[in-house]
């Protein structure tokens, strides 16, 4: 009994290895990756072996392939290089119907960058050609619990030098889609450090907040915990840098908003 119902085991194991192969089998190479410097490539033309060439693309994306001479393969799709090449042995007559493939063996091209507060900063390949911002942040694990919603995004279009901020959260949350801009190769994503207020004196918890949009002086000092029970509402002190750089005290109400990096001072009450 023990050794039939191995037996039925290692039957559905080899069926569950059988259907794993059958569906690698069947998934689409991928087309849309654009390829970049120091990719290295396989280059094969169905019935015409003597057309394979493997190689690495260098910076200038030139490539040396037989009949054709130089091509340009860097900064196309692998679809657009496949039909470049099938196009140019077709204009030769070298081929009637190339029917051409190209593998990619190694990528090293097409990557972009992450810093600042991230959970994985590091530098990430450019999979598909049309990779948003929404992409790559996911691949870096989001934003980390010291990270804040805006980011800025740095690179080149059209070889002009290209900077734009964006809030992740109105993004998220149904702002416009074209802030989900498409990466680019050597764009850098830095993520900015969350927004901070300081609260001491008379609180339960004095020390550092994260300033949430729209906070007030009564959310902070909530949380921070409420007062003390020596704590006293009256003569709250609330300091806050001028535009010109001076430190400035002012008598906030509860429902003043806070800016970054205001530092709230609860007094001790008197009686």
């Amino acid at each position: 009994m023990m050794i039939r119902s191995l037996l039925r085991l290692l039957a559905c194991l080899a069926l569950i290895a059988s259907f794993g192969a059958t569906q690698a089998q069947q998934r689409p190479p991928v087309t849309d990756y654009v390829l970049g410097a120091g990719d290295v490539i396989k280059i094969t033309v169905f019935q015409s072996p003597e057309l394979t060439l493997d190689t690495r693309i260098p910076e200038t994306g030139v490539v040396s392939y037989p009949l054709l001479g130089q091509v340009t393969l860097g900064g196309l799709t692998v679809s657009a290089a496949e039909k470049r090449i099938a196009d140019g042995l077709l204009a030769g007559r070298f081929v009637k119907q190339p029917q051409v493939s190209i593998l990619v063996t190694s990528q090293r091209g097409s990557q972009a960058t992450v810093l600042g507060y991230a959970v994985r900063q590091g530098r990430y390949p450019l999979e598909v050609s049309n990779t948003k911002l929404s992409d790559l942040i996911a691949a870096a694990g989001g934003v980390s619990a010291e990270g804040s919603e805006m980011l800025t995004v740095v690179g080149t279009r059209g070889g002009q030098p290209f900077r734009k901020v964006v809030d992740l959260r109105t993004l998220f949350r149904g702002g416009n889609p074209a802030d989900d801009i498409v990466i680019q190769h050597n764009d850098v994503i830095y993520i900015e450090r969350m927004p901070q207020i300081y609260v001491y004196g008379e609180v339960q918890r004095p020390g550092v907040l994260r300033l949430e949009r729209g906070m007030t002086v009564l959310q902070a000092l909530a949380a921070s915990g409420g007062l003390t029970l020596r704590g006293t509402q009256r003569g709250i002190k609330l300091h806050r840098r001028g535009s010109d750089g001076a430190m400035q005290e002012l008598a906030p109400g509860l429902q003043e908003a806070l800016q970054q990096d205001d530092v709230i001072y609860v007094r001790e009450s008197l009686f």
